[in-house]
């Protein structure tokens, strides 16, 4: 083996070891501080691609998700405004058939019309204001309601199902008397059918988009899953890795200062000659 003062092999064998150490030093430290094994496509570009590609589906369908969101809360709001709409009717048709009987004094007659009308003036309040972001299912100018359900497109649609007095025929029913009466208990009797049959459409909408956001949110949870299980540092292993790699750091550091050191040798080999 050649001595000599101008190559150093073991400084540079200590000095590579050092910076390799160094190096994964640097990338378990990064990992524990990010939780994340892979962290840029450099660390693995195909993990790390697909990765991506499944952010961008988590992305997506989490937009389908608040499109449900919406569609659930307008159907919701509906619904609502079809059950006191259905309460209304009933009451209505209590009137209706207390003033159709004969022999009722006109201070009566007056008044169960004064009340139904009042009753019907509330379902026209009610309906008007059944809407949710807008939209709007049971008044007279509604639409159906198409509601974003998968990231591919497709989607479900909420039928509108007016309910308001003139859909319902009954904004011309009237108790002035009995014999009006009579014609109003029928009409109203038909209108609560209706609006029961509205609440059936309503509520069967209502629980299809009940399932299809609790089966996005599960699909997410396991997208998320599988994201985690790809890109994802075992933070105990690493923190291991971190302690190992410190001592091993320590330890070429010693190294590199003893292959440092070894040139001086040669000056005891002229010390001993001078002498």
């Amino acid at each position: 083996m050649v001595v000599s003062v101008n190559t150093n092999a073991g400084q540079a064998l200590a000095l590579q070891a050092l910076n390799r150490t160094g190096k994964d030093l640097a990338t378990s430290q990064l990992r524990v501080t990010t939780s994340l094994r892979v962290n840029g496509p450099k660390d693995d570009p195909a993990i790390f691609a697909i990765a991506q590609n499944l952010r961008g589906e988590i992305a997506g369908i989490n937009a389908v998700k608040t499109a449900l969101a919406l569609g659930e809360s307008t159907v919701e709001v509906a619904i609502d405004g079809a059950t006191a709409v259905s309460d209304l009717l009933t009451e209505m048709k209590a009137k209706a058939v207390e003033a159709s009987q004969d022999g009722l004094d006109a201070a009566s007659q007056s008044a169960l019309h004064e009340e139904f009308t009042s009753l019907r003036s509330q379902i026209v309040t009610v309906v008007g204001t059944a809407d949710f972001n807008g939209k709007n299912l049971i008044e007279s100018a509604s639409t159906n309601l198409k509601v974003l359900s998968s990231v591919d497109g497709s989607t479900i649609t909420v039928s509108a199902t007016p309910i308001d007095t003139t859909s319902l025929t009954i904004h011309t029913a009237s108790l002035a008397t009995a014999s009006q009466a009579v014609t109003a208990v029928t009409a109203i009797s038909q209108a609560i059918i209706e609006v029961s049959t509205a609440l059936t459409s309503l509520g069967t909408a209502a629980r299809r988009l009940e399932i299809q956001q609790d089966f996005t949110t599960k699909l997410v949870d396991v997208l998320k899953e599988g994201v985690g299980n790809l890109v994802d540092a075992d933070l105990a292993a690493e923190s291991a890795q971190v302690e190992a790699l410190e001592i091993r750091q320590q330890l070429g550091v010693a190294a590199l200062s003893i292959a440092n050191s070894a040139p001086r040798a040669i000056l005891s080999l002229f010390a001993s000659r001078n002498s």
